[in-house]
Order: C-alpha cells, then structure tokens, then sequence
C-alpha cells in the first residue's frame, strides 16, 4: 500500500474517532484496525492500550465537548508504513457534565501529534503526543494547576 492509501486510512481513523455523531466507540473504528492493533499515550490516555480503547476513551470525551472536530492536518507525512500527523482541533464544553463540572460553553483549541503505522491497510499502532492540560485550562476543568 503506498503513502497516500495510508494517510487516507489513518486520515479516516481520525475522522470518525473525532466525530461526535459517527464515533459510538470500538465499534465506530474496528474495521481500520488491526487485530493486534496497539496505542500508546499513557499520560493523556491512562488504561487505553489500543486504537479501539482509544475511540471509547474519545467517544466519552466528546459527550462533553458535543462539538469537537479537527481544524486542520498541519503535516501530513507518510514513508515506509508510518503516517505522522499533527493537526488542530477545537470544541467547547456544550455537551455532558464532565467529572461533576457542568457545561460552561468555554471554547478551547488545540494541537496534536500523532504517528501511525499501517499494515495492510489497516491501523497497527497509534502513538500520540498532546498537552491535554492545555486544553483542559481552557474548558475550565482545572483547579489551579491540579485536574478538576
């Protein structure tokens, strides 16, 4: 599969795992994903250990930020099986409560990294690097320095 296929495939991971209407979990991303598919992000996404665990853990996001959605792909990048994305995205706390916080309407926005490998057309790893506390600042779901 060539570079382009690839970033098509992790670009559509993205799509729908950041789609508040299309992204109801595992369910919502399985077909893209290997079996043995695995994800990394313990700081952002403790207990999430692959893409899968990643689209719940994103879909219970997004129940708080109802309007979530990327901005842009700033870098798209594929070479020998690896895709590497950085993107912005942006979304407001419309939605649920979140940990007991009620919605507040504070906008926020955001940028992300994000480096895939692909194996037969399907998404083998996920790997992601993001400041979720900068987010989390903006949306009001921070006391201080310390997660509300």
């Amino acid at each position: 599969m060539g570079a382009q296929n690839n970033i098509a495939v992790v670009k559509e991971y993205m799509r729908i795992a950041y789609s508040p209407s299309e992204n109801k979990g595992r369910s919502s991303v399985a077909h893209l994903c290997t079996n043995d598919s695995v994800f990394d992000a313990p700081t952002t996404f403790p207990g999430c250990e692959t893409p899968l665990d990643y689209a719940d853990s994103h879909a219970k996001v997004m129940s708080a930020i109802a309007d979530l959605h990327i901005t842009s792909f700033d870098i798209a990048f594929a070479k020998d099986g690896h895709v590497l994305l950085r993107y912005s995205a942006e979304g407001s706390h419309c939605g649920e409560p979140h940990n007991g916080i009620q919605p507040s309407g504070n906008q926020a926005n955001w940028h992300a990294a994000a480096i895939f490998e692909v194996r037969d057309g399907k998404v083998h790893s996920f790997t992601k690097e993001w400041d979720k506390l900068h987010m989390w600042k903006q949306l009001g779901w921070m006391r201080g320095d310390e997660y509300a």
